[in-house]
């Protein structure tokens, strides 16, 4: 018999599969479920797991299933169990390792960012909302948590890392809508240096900067690399000393040995058993740190963080969404003004001149590329209005008809009190920034008092 012939005779056509190929995945998984022995599965680990439901899955295919070709035949038994196990239309975009984000919005509209760029993703789609929802319970259950009409909004976390919004109807009106958010491999400083991301004589700077115990502000716009370059610049960090980590949702990944990692807690779905952020600042003062390195502030740990600062724990990280290193001091006088203590702009003033040292600001620019745009130090002391000098800066070239974005690193003197503080702490300095700034030349940045 023909193959032809074959295909008429199963009243099936390779068309089928292409034309409906979600529903010979769920026709087969049914199927599926009814042949495997979930009690045996239920012992398997994940890798052992997928491989035996690809066997049964190809069993399927083979007595009950379409005369298709072995590309056809692979990318089916792969989607049934993909549907099965992970999170079915999303699979392979999560197994691309180019794509960094992932956002679905709606049923058939999903998106994608390659190599900092956004892109639509036409091949990929949900057949129905039913589908989609399915997907979405599927990440909730994995956190033990819940999003319904009357809670429609959730942060999660996958087993792999990713981190995950998920937002439904009412509050998203085109339907349910999820973000995932992929954090790639640990960058080495010298990696983001090849990269173009910074100096290499900026980086031996940050390096100094890290080892003498300066505090440090990573400071961005979303999406440009804060998390990532806060890893690699925590790799300075000698390996005897006691770090404790704290963050939302744990993606720093310290290579160091005596690291403590805690991560905060939201409320369960009776809106209890909250952990904050600041919360487990306050604790981690009780645990003894060398370091303490908070993923981001947000709200009122920006006053618990500044005062650990001035109270002996040097040497701590921490980002802070802003738009320039200027903006990000005014946004620290925000987030710590939101304290239920009711301090003065002034006393805030003195927090912020007495703990924050440096503040090294990232920018991702139009052609995707993510860049250390500036690095500035604060030259303030005290009640002084507090006052930015620019050590470092990438100055961008004119733009150029292909998108791409090029330009130099410029590099300038150093206050002379931080040249004191390196040069005390046995630091290396950067030939680069081996000098005295020269104030008439380098006019400091003055942040007025905020209203």
């Amino acid at each position: 018999m023909g193959l032809k012939s074959r295909r008429e005779a199963q009243g099936l056509r390779v068309a089928d599969i292409g034309g409906s190929a979600d529903d010979a995945v769920a026709r087969f998984r049914h199927k599926l479920l009814e042949e495997a022995d979930l009690e045996q599965l239920s012992q398997l680990d994940a890798g052992q797991l997928r491989i035996r439901l690809e066997r049964i899955a190809g069993n399927l295919l083979t007595r009950e299933g379409p005369v298709i070709t072995q590309d056809e035949r692979t990318a089916l038994i792969r989607s049934i169990v993909d549907e099965m196990l992970g999170l079915g239309v999303l699979e392979p975009l999560l197994a691309d390792e180019d794509v960094t984000e992932i956002m679905v919005n709606g049923i058939d509209d999903v998106w994608v960012e390659r190599r900092g760029r956004l892109e639509r993703v036409e091949d990929r789609r949900f057949t129905s909302e039913g589908q989609l929802y399915q997907t979405i319970e599927r990440i909730v259950a994995g956190v033990n948590r819940r999003v319904d009409e009357s809670s429609p909004m959730v942060d999660a976390r996958l087993p792999t890392g990713e981190r995950v919004n998920i937002i439904i109807p009412p509050l998203a009106l085109k339907g349910p809508s999820i973000t995932i958010r992929r954090f790639p491999t640990p960058y080495r400083m010298s990696q983001l240096v090849d990269n173009d991301t910074l100096s290499p004589e900026t980086a031996e700077l940050l390096d100094a900067l890290v080892r003498a115990k300066l505090n440090i502000v990573v400071s961005g716009g979303t999406g440009t690399g804060k998390t990532t370059f806060l890893n690699a610049l925590s790799a300075a960090i000698p390996n005897d000393e006691r770090i404790v980590t704290i963050e939302d949702a744990a993606e720093l990944q310290l290579q160091q040995p005596h690291v403590v990692i805690l991560e905060a807690r939201p409320p369960n779905v009776e809106g209890k058993g909250q952990i904050s952020i600041r919360d487990l600042v306050r604790n981690s003062l009780r645990m003894r740190p060398d370091r303490i390195i908070v993923g981001e502030v947000r709200g009122q740990e920006t006053l618990d963080m500044l005062q650990a600062m001035n109270t002996g724990h040097e040497g701590s990280l921490v980002t802070v969404h802003a738009n320039s290193p200027r903006h990000a001091v005014m946004r620290l006088e925000t987030l710590a003004s939101m304290s239920e203590l009711n301090i003065s702009f002034e006393a805030l003033r003195d927090q912020i001149n007495g703990a924050i040292e440096a503040i090294v600001h990232l920018d991702r620019y139009p052609d995707g590329t993510r860049r250390v745009s500036q690095v500035a130090v604060i030259t303030s002391e005290h009640w002084e209005r507090i006052r930015l000098t620019s050590v470092a800066e990438f100055v961008p070239d004119a733009s150029i008809g292909d998108g791409s974005v090029t330009g130099r690193h410029v590099h300038y003197g150093l206050p002379p009190a931080l040249r004191l503080r390196l040069q005390r702490d046995g630091a290396r300095i950067p030939d680069a920034f081996d000098r005295d700034l020269d104030v008439e030349q380098h006019t400091a940045v003055v942040i007025e008092d905020s209203p």
